[in-house]
């Protein structure tokens, strides 16, 4: 049979911002907004930049018969490459690589969620390896349009 006991639920009121909160808050809004602005310009100009280094490689013959020489070479490459990958043996390599790729790939994702657990509930961002190297916790936080979030 199962012990019930009673419980007392206890809401916490919400920490009250400070008026100094409330500053730093704005601040920092505002540098993000003073970013992503200077980010979105500098990104139009590298485009444009892009662009003219990219015309400029394009109008010299030089540059175009060195390109086309190597796109040929480039095809008889990946044509080697290709028989090479028909081999039994080369094939098993391929699937154990991506096999283990995508096993790091997982241990990745478990160990971050790992240490951001470790680190909410011991409030440090250091964390302490087996052989005694102490290592910093790092958290990369993103800005994504909503839209692009799926």
């Amino acid at each position: 049979m199962e012990d019930i006991q009673d419980a007392q639920i206890v809401h916490d009121p919400p920490q009250e911002a400070t008026s100094g909160d409330a500053t730093v808050l704005s601040s920092i809004e505002s540098l993000i907004n003073q970013h992503i602005s200077s980010i979105a310009a500098n990104k139009s100009e590298l485009k444009k930049l892009r662009e003219m280094i990219a015309s400029a490689l394009a109008n010299d013959p030089t540059y175009k018969l060195h390109e086309e020489e190597a796109k040929k070479a480039a095809k008889v490459k990946a044509a080697t490459k290709s028989e090479l990958m028909k081999a039994p043996a080369n094939k098993i390599l391929v699937e154990k690589a991506n096999e283990l790729t995508t096993e790091i790939k997982e241990a990745d994702a478990a160990l971050s969620e790992y240490l951001r657990e470790f680190a909410r509930l011991t409030g440090t961002t250091e964390f302490e390896t087996d052989d005694g190297e102490v290592r910093e916790i790092v958290f990369v936080a993103k800005l994504v349009k909503r839209s692009s979030r799926g």
